[in-house]
């Protein structure tokens, strides 16, 4: 493609072919509901299905992902919508939450609700503002990406609470947990009291590398891992307190 042509595309003297769009996104990583969108401005059919995770078509998806969630026990794990609505839970995320206000987890429970509700997790958080930094970024960043509605009002939600407006200032944290420790750490970990007994963890996230379906390309797995030998011990039930 000459430079020429893409300069016709960009100021609306010519029209790009369907081929070209899908080109320009790839290279751009636009994400596949938003090449939809970009096909369907420029007169053209969608090109990517909306297939649901509990579909026929994608049992041995479903079947890998149940998998690999029970396999990461006894340590946490979910499987995550665009909206970070929880589709999947292992034995491990499920007690984690299964606690919680009911409130809190009806219609559908959200990761970063359950985190940051003052009655949610946030009241077991030892490291309420670094922690809750690091997700209103992440929903700052899907808000950014995506301009969707719902995350849009979720972000809003969660910026009222009144716990969150006391550990931000000007949209940063008041307090960034132990900024001051003498050994520089490698991760921000999620440090939970547990009924008096500490546990900290540290999150992975994981994505489909070769997705064709909409729902494939918004799914992320979240593991968490045991950021000290502690926490490894009491998890895996050889350390005492709280299995």
């Amino acid at each position: 493609m000459s430079p020429r042509h893409l300069s016709f595309v960009e100021t609306g003297r010519s029209k790009p072919s369907r081929e070209l769009l899908l080109t320009l996104a790839r290279h751009l990583e636009v994400p596949l509901r938003d090449r939809n969108a970009l096909l369907v401005a420029a007169g053209y059919a969608p090109r990517f299905n909306e297939t649901s995770i509990d579909d026929p078509v994608s049992a041995h998806v479903l079947a890998s992902l149940k998998r690999l969630l029970a396999t990461h026990d006894p340590y946490p794990g979910v499987v995550l919508d665009r909206h970070w609505n929880i589709v999947l839970a292992n034995d491990a995320a499920s007690q984690l939450i299964g606690g919680l206000p009911a409130g809190l987890l009806t219609p559908k429970i959200n990761a970063f609700r359950i985190s940051l509700h003052p009655d949610g997790l946030a009241a077991i958080t030892l490291n309420f503002a670094e922690w809750a930094f690091y997700l209103l970024s992440q929903l700052r960043r899907l808000v950014m990406m995506s301009a969707d509605h719902d995350l849009v009002e979720l972000e809003r939600e969660v910026l009222a609470y009144p716990n969150i407006a006391e550990h931000l200032i000007d949209g940063e944290p008041g307090d960034r947990g132990e900024a001051t420790r003498e050994e520089p750490r490698l991760l921000v970990p999620c440090r939970l009291n547990m009924g008096g007994v500490e546990l900290s963890l540290f999150t992975t996230l994981t994505t489909f590398g070769t997705p064709n379906d909409i729902t494939l390309d918004e799914l992320a797995v979240e593991l968490f891992f045991p950021a000290d030998d502690a926490t490894e011990a009491i998890m895996r039930g050889t350390g005492g307190g709280p299995a």
